[in-house]
């Protein structure tokens, strides 16, 4: 695999190849998602790629109504609530991500242990084209 930054700007790159990608440390094997340049738990900066099966379950979550611009735009907001949570990926680490394939109207319904599997959402056109994270129970 080509080298890149251990940065934001690499993972969001990785998202709009389809990828989800955390940073691994060489010496002692912590995953980090999103990556980061140096190992916070053995402090080295020996670090490489690994690529996620992008499965998981749901440890927390929270409903939307008041949106913000952008998830307005995609007609959001207190008539028609998202979903927003924290998924523990089968290798690990915790990230944050939209949630689909929930109601958002019944958060009583959502189930903290939920099976999650990666979905890349695009958004826009042409260089406007953006690809956020989210995961669909």
């Amino acid at each position: 695999m080509e080298q890149r930054e251990f940065s934001g700007a690499s993972f969001y790159q990785f998202l709009g190849e389809g990828k989800l990608m955390a940073s691994r440390c060489k010496k002692c094997g912590t995953l980090y998602l999103p990556p980061k340049p140096l190992c916070t738990r053995c402090y080295s900066n020996e670090m490489e790629w690994a690529q996620m099966k992008g499965k998981g379950k749901l440890a927390a979550f929270t409903t939307i109504a008041v949106a913000p611009t952008l998830m307005m735009e995609e007609g959001y907001g207190r008539d028609n609530p998202y979903c927003t949570g924290v998924v523990e990926l089968e290798e690990g680490p915790k990230i944050s991500a939209r949630i689909l394939g929930v109601d958002a109207k019944k958060p009583e319904e959502i189930e903290v242990g939920t099976p999650l599997t990666v979905e890349f959402v695009e958004r826009g056109e042409g260089e406007q084209k953006k690809t956020f994270l989210a995961f669909r129970a």
